[in-house]
Parts: structure tokens; C-alpha cells; sequence
């Protein structure tokens, strides 16, 4: 039948330091938030509606007594914009701590987004699954194996996993040798949603899972992902005779014909999360954000999470691709702070989802930033933005967010990594992540 034993993972308990595989980084490095201009076709976007009051949120912050001092900052960092031919009109700045507002120049104007749309999707996400959610591909077999030959078809059952690569697959063939499995006469049937390698066409998928499981027909895509692999691992050889083909579920008078092979499970949320952020990993966004139903779904979770009104918020999608994703500076703030009080009941933080500046591995590791913040950058044709938390030792964590646009990105990224370091050398920097930002791997990975 087609309900198959639950088996937990096995997840190390001791990993620190992730090293994820390289086909995630190189397709994150393609797909990532320094992308083309042109835009999706937008969605149907609701009409604005009172906003609810979020649980546990602290109340809103008066905009009419910023610090006059930093106040005076924001105004010179956006004369230095102005005086670079960027339009002030398209800049939106907003700083503050905890409980105070420390400056703001069109804090509340949605502008385009870019990759911190993500952080509204890490949200919505967190809202819609329980943190050891896992993604479930599940491998079945119609017909009787005889000498190591199914005759028949093999069928994997899809669950929108966003992380099933070709190291993935190279597992899962060798656990079907295992199972003693090394011919299909009949197809590759593709039920659901199974994505591979960041593709979202489930046929396309089960063509590249088809590949996957027999070296043979290994692309030197495949080969080197099979080479980040332990010296030992075997080389697949399952050869499957018939064709792929996808069904959107699976036919009754076929359920009763199909017996369980194996399952595999993916990585939990929180990591995911963590990779999405770290690499910003487009497709990765598009599937999260299509699993929990879509970019109005996704909104409306930050609507409910934050308070914010809705017309601080509109989305398009869950990746930022597009300038029609558009938030305002304070509610990126609000949509990180959500996040916090998802997270710490359960004895994480904001690190465990979002980069830390100063780790090894990520799109930021290139920028010169404070080596402590914990933060989201985002990219598209002449938009650059930047947002977070700034450790400090006067005054603690400062929440920044930069949305910026106009004209060269890399000299909007410069200014934003200047404003940053003038503000960490004014308040002191710190020399580890305070304890509500620190990173706690053994809880997720």
C-alpha cells in the first residue's frame, strides 16, 4: 500500500560549520539576488485591510522623537547619495533599537524589495510549518522485482522538497542497489511535486533524477557533484527502460498495485531557511513560498505576524525577483523581529534562519561589513538593499534597513557598508554574537 513506515533522519548533532553541497551554491551563485531586471508576471494583489494586531508585538514605535543625532546621519548619508546623482525620493532608511526609533527618511514608503523579500517568506514559512518540518520524496515500486529486474514502473511521490539534488539522488540510487535493484523495464513515474536541482518542472525533474540514477548518462554536472562526495561512494548503474511521465496524483486502481521502496526526507526548516538566506537562493524562495500557496499567502502571514499595514507591504512572489515586491524600511524591521518571537520559544534565534556577517560561506562574504550582523542583502537592476541586526556595545542591537535605488548598485552597496562601520565604530563593536542572536546548530541540524 502506499503508506509507508516514518523513519526518522539521521542528522549530525555536532555540525558548526555547514558545508553545503556544491551544486546548491553554484545554481544559488546563477539564480541568486543579483539578477536580471525584467520581472515576473504579476499576481493578483488583495486590496488593503485592517491591519490585525500581532501577538506578543511590542507597540509601535513614535515617529516624532528620533534621535536628533542619528537623525543628522541618515540626512548626510542620503546628501551623499543625493550628491551622487541618486534620487532621495527613491532611498528609504529606517534605525532603531528594541524600544526606540533612532532615525528614518521614508521608513514607511514601500520600495522595491529585491532579496528581502525573503525574509517575509522565512516568516510565512515559519508560521506555516512546525520547525521539524521536513520535505518528503517517497520511492514505490508497480510490478515485482525478479533478479534485481522490476518489471514494472518505479514511482517517486513528491512533496515540494526545495533541497533534492544530484547528491541526493545519488544516495537514493544507491539505497534502490541496496534494495537490490538494478533495472526498470517500465517509466519513471513522477507523482506531486518533485523538484530537482532547483526545477520546478516535475517532468523536466524526473529526467534529471533519471540521469541521476545511472552513471551512464551522467552530465559533467553530475560528475562533479559525485566527486564532493566520500572517496567510496558507489556509482549508480539502476537502468530504467521506459519513459518519465507525471501524474498530479495517484489513480486509485494504481494505489492498490504500488509497494513502498523507500523514502528520503529533507534537511529541517530551519536550515533551509538558513541556506535560502545565506545564498539567496531564488528558487529555493519560489518553492517555500508556492508551498505554504503562493506570494498573497506569504503577505498575508507578515500582515498577521507584524501589524504592519498592508499598504507598507505587496508582493509578487517569494524571491524579491521583480520590483513589484515592495516593502517599506520599518516593516522589514517588524518582519525580523516576528521572526525572533517565532523562533524563541523554541530556543533559537534569528541567526539560526538569516546570515551572520563573518561566516564563511555566503553571497555576503565578499562585502566588507560589520563581522556581527546578522543580516539580508538584495539585488536587482539598479536596486540594492540591506537589513538586519547591528550588535553594539552602547546601544545593544540596532535594527537597520537600508532600501536603496537609483542608478549603479555598487556604489549604493559602498555607501551602505560605510554607513554600517560608521555606526558600529560609534557605538562600539562587539566581539560575539549577544546571546538572543546567537546561533544554537545543534537544535536544527
Amino acid at each position: 500500500m502506499m503508506t509507508p513506515p516514518q523513519q526518522a533522519p539521521k542528522v549530525s548533532p555536532h555540525l558548526s560549520i555547514i558545508h553545503y553541497p556544491l551544486s546548491i551554491i553554484l545554481t544559488s551563485l546563477l539564480l541568486g539576488s543579483c539578477t536580471p531586471s525584467e520581472s515576473p508576471p504579476p499576481e493578483d494583489i488583495s486590496p488593503p485591510v485592517a491591519s490585525p494586531s500581532p501577538t506578543s508585538d511590542p507597540s509601535p514605535l513614535s515617529l516624532s522623537d528620533p534621535d536628533f543625532e542619528v537623525q543628522q546621519q541618515i540626512q548626510t548619508y542620503l546628501n551623499r547619495l543625493s550628491g551622487q546623482g541618486f534620487d532621495p525620493q527613491q532611498q528609504g532608511i529606517w534605525l532603531q533599537t528594541d524600544d526606540r526609533l533612532l532615525g528614518e527618511i521614508g521608513g514607511t514608503i514601500p520600495l522595491p524589495a529585491a532579496s528581502l523579500t525573503k525574509i517575509a517568506t522565512t516568516l510565512a514559512a515559519l508560521r506555516e510549518f512546525d520547525l521539524d518540518h521536513r520535505f518528503s520524496t517517497q520511492f514505490f515500486r508497480r510490478g515485482e522485482i525478479n533478479n534485481g529486474v522490476l518489471e514494472g514502473d518505479l514511482l517517486v511521490v513528491g512533496d515540494m522538497d526545495p533541497l533534492f539534488v544530484w547528491e541526493e539522488a545519488i544516495a537514493i540510487a544507491n539505497q534502490l542497489a541496496d534494495l537490490g535493484l538494478q533495472e526498470v523495464t517500465g517509466d519513471l513515474i513522477i507523482v506531486g511535486n518533485f523538484f530537482m536541482n532547483f526545477e520546478e518542472d516535475s517532468v523536466l525533474s524526473g529526467e534529471l533524477l533519471k540521469q541521476a540514477l545511472n552513471t551512464r548518462l551522467w552530465t559533467g554536472d553530475a560528475e562533479a557533484q559525485y566527486r564532493t562526495l566520500p572517496p567510496d561512494t558507489p556509482r549508480p548503474e539502476l537502468e530504467i527502460s521506459g519513459q518519465v511521465r507525471r501524474l498530479e496524483i495517484l489513480p486509485s486502481d494504481i494505489e492498490s498495485d504500488v509497494e513502498f521502496l523507500l523514502g528520503h526526507q529533507s534537511q529541517p526548516l530551519p536550515r533551509i531557511l538558513k541556506l535560502m538566506n545565506r545564498y539567496s537562493n531564488n528558487a529555493i524562495a519560489h518553492m517555500l513560498a508556492n508551498a505554504i500557496g503562493g506570494a498573497e499567502v506569504v503577505r498575508e502571514n507578515v500582515i498577521a505576524a507584524t501589524g504592519v499595514s498592508p499598504r507598507e507591504i505587496q508582493l509578487i512572489n517569494g524571491s524579491g525577483l521583480g520590483r513589484e515586491n515592495q516593502i517599506s524600511p520599518r516593516a522589514v524591521i517588524q518582519m525580523y523581529q516576528a521572526i525572533q518571537r517565532e523562533l524563541a520559544p523554541e530556543g533559537l534565534t534569528l541567526a539560526d534562519v538569516v546570515a551572520v556577517a563573518g561566516e564563511p560561506e555566503g553571497i555576503l562574504t565578499v562585502r566588507p561589513l560589520p563581522p556581527y550582523a546578522v543580516l539580508k542583502s538584495g539585488s536587482l537592476n539598479a536596486v540594492s538593499t540591506l537589513s538586519g541586526a547591528l550588535p553594539t556595545q552602547d546601544k545593544g542591537i540596532v535594527w537597520f534597513s537600508f532600501l536603496n535605488g537609483g542608478g549603479d548598485i555598487e556604489i549604493l552597496r559602498a555607501e551602505q557598508e560605510r554607513f554600517l562601520r560608521e555606526l558600529e565604530a560609534q557605538w562600539g563593536a562587539v566581539d560575539e554574537l549577544p546571546p538572543n542572536l546567537q546561533m544554537t546548530p545543534s537544535k536544527i541540524y
